[in-house]
């Protein structure tokens, strides 16, 4: 097969259904059903649920699990530049034929039917990882919990629910509660769940729905805690203290991701992995903070220092600017581009103290972006000086010319992100 044909069947997927997303559980169930219940068939699974930091937590319960001899298999969304990325077989990339095969067979499975994009690829994903033997299985869910597509799995070994804030509240409610009650969707009859850092709502909606489920509870500030200490990890819960290297993810916010991922692995096997923790200091997750190095864009600004982060709400926009609070003084510029469909002034109004200056981009390629001009009209609603620009490289030439020794944070978007990667011929291995 061409490289290609994963993209055709996947092209042709997109048609299946004429809404991107319609939440419910009836069309996956009905697919997974003509191809026998692979849901069924998975090895032990580990379901993660949040708003932010689903990502970066699982890539450390991967990790760590990988660390302790396990082989694992991870389902993630969405991808930065290949599909392939969503889908990890005992570690590995799922291969272009091995893709291209499994989506076919889905498509004719489904005969036609009316189902998302996202539901026939979960599918997909589902079959692969339930035909190839792994110890565990990381389900990272897609929008919300409930009613998402990966919720199909009856009883997980674990259940995970990240930080939670206000984001796709057009799908999932425009207050805490409800977004959380969605979230909390992922609990399961008497399966242990970890809770991450929450405000107080959203701990309130988890507590009462694992209580009803008679779900075992381990939250953060009650059963476990994670703080930075002399600049290392510092972890503890009831079996003790961890002393152990700071994560290799940037930014204060990975302390809590850690923190809750370090639990998940603690109960496990009845606590008896070893040899996991460590690697907390070796983690990788492309395009939150990541620090681009030896690319094609720093050779647009060889000494300018540049940053992309994917976060889109304004739970993320805290998190880069404490991040960039913490750096050495720099001329520091924004490239941003957003969804129309996102709270932009809600992300930028926390960077308003740490940008002098933003360019509002539109992402390109993608149908529901944000124009340049409107993101850089909500920049300077919220006191940030801001210019329209046509592309990542051209605001990367305006820069050079303005500055010496800029720092340069690229921001607003997963999709913007797997764009500047491909953009910067970076490879996910």
């Amino acid at each position: 097969m061409t490289s290609k044909s994963s993209d055709k069947i996947l092209k042709r997927m997109m048609d299946l259904h004429p809404k991107v997303i319609d939440l419910t559980l009836d069309r996956v169930l009905k697919l997974l059903d003509a191809l026998n219940n692979p849901h069924k068939k998975l090895p032990p699974v580990i379901h993660i649920a949040g708003t932010n930091g689903k990502g970066s937590t699982l890539s450390m319960i991967r990790s760590g699990l990988e660390s302790a001899g396990k082989s694992v298999h991870t389902y993630t969304s969405p991808h930065l530049i290949r599909f392939n990325e969503r889908i990890r077989l005992a570690g590995k990339l799922i291969t272009e034929d091995e893709l291209s095969s499994l989506l076919d067979e889905c498509y004719e499975a489904n005969s036609g039917e009316e189902i998302t994009y996202f539901e026939i690829t979960t599918c997909a994903a589902i079959l692969a990882m339930s035909r190839q033997e792994a110890n565990y299985t990381l389900l990272e869910v897609g929008l919300g919990g409930r009613l998402d597509a990966t919720n199909v799995v009856e009883r997980p070994e674990l259940a995970v629910i990240t930080p939670i804030s206000l984001d796709h509240e057009q799908f999932l409610g425009n207050s805490i509660e409800k977004i959380s009650l969605e979230k909390a969707g992922i609990i399961k009859k008497n399966t242990p769940v970890v809770v991450s850092s929450q405000n107080e709502k959203a701990f309130e909606v988890i507590e009462k729905k694992a209580r009803a489920l008679s779900a075992p509870i381990y939250a953060h500030g009650n059963q476990w805690l994670a703080w930075e200490e002399r600049g290392r990890l510092v972890y503890q819960d009831d079996r003790g203290l961890l002393d152990i290297p700071y994560p290799s993810l940037k930014g204060d916010h990975q302390i809590i991701n850690a923190g809750c991922a370090l639990q998940a692995l603690r109960l496990l096997e009845n606590g008896k992995l070893k040899n996991f923790e460590e690697v907390m200091g070796k983690v990788h997750w492309p395009a939150r903070m990541q620090k681009l190095k030896d690319g094609v864009l720093n050779k647009y600004l060889p000494s300018a220092e540049i940053w992309l982060d994917g976060g889109h709400n304004p739970a993320a926009g805290e998190a880069i600017a404490a991040h960039l609070s913490k750096l050495s003084p720099r001329p520091t510029y924004a490239i941003c581009g957003m969804l129309n469909t996102k709270d932009v002034k809600g992300f930028l109004t926390p960077l308003e103290a740490q940008i002098d200056k933003l360019f509002g981009i539109s992402i390109p390629d993608e149908t529901n972006t944000l124009s340049g001009k409107e993101t850089s009209k909500e920049a300077n609603c919220v006191g940030i000086e801001s210019s329209i620009s046509n592309s990542v490289e051209a605001a990367l030439k305006i820069i050079k010319n303005e500055a010496k020794n800029p720092r340069i944070i690229i921001c607003g978007s997963l999709y913007l992100a797997g764009h500047v990667l491909k953009l910067h011929e970076y490879e996910i291995k």
